[in-house]
């Protein structure tokens, strides 16, 4: 059985391409960007659909972008979002339906330029 000579443990492989699981910085990473930062997600998505329900936003943030948070979360963020101005809720019957507001466009737009400097730096 071959050792990995940088951890010293049995049977890992050295290179880091041979596991079919990402790094550890790799999956830290792709949390810190999708659920540490559902607020963009979620922005997005009623930017694109103009109205959104609460209900339907984690089957939508999986189909756009491939990863499904946990909906407590995804009203926690709501909330915190409604409170910041940068979007509003509006009740119909029993549901509450989300719009973005201009500084929740206006939000997006500067984090959307600041990962697009990020990229061009990296």
């Amino acid at each position: 059985m071959k050792t990995n000579p940088h951890s010293g443990k049995p049977g890992e492989s050295a290179h880091p391409s041979n596991n079919t699981q990402p790094a550890a910085p790799i999956k830290r990473l792709r949390h810190l960007l999708t659920n540490e930062n559902l607020w963009l997600y979620i922005l997005s998505l009623i930017r694109m659909d103009k109205r959104i329900h609460a209900y339907a936003l984690d089957e939508r943030i999986y189909k756009e972008f491939n990863f499904k948070p946990n909906k407590i979360m995804i009203y926690v963020v709501l909330y915190k979002l409604e409170n910041e101005g940068l979007i509003l809720a509006e009740q119909e019957e029993r549901r509450k339906y989300y719009t973005i507001t201009e500084k929740g466009i206006e939000t997006l737009d500067l984090a959307k330029n600041h990962f697009k400097m990020l990229a061009r730096k990296l």
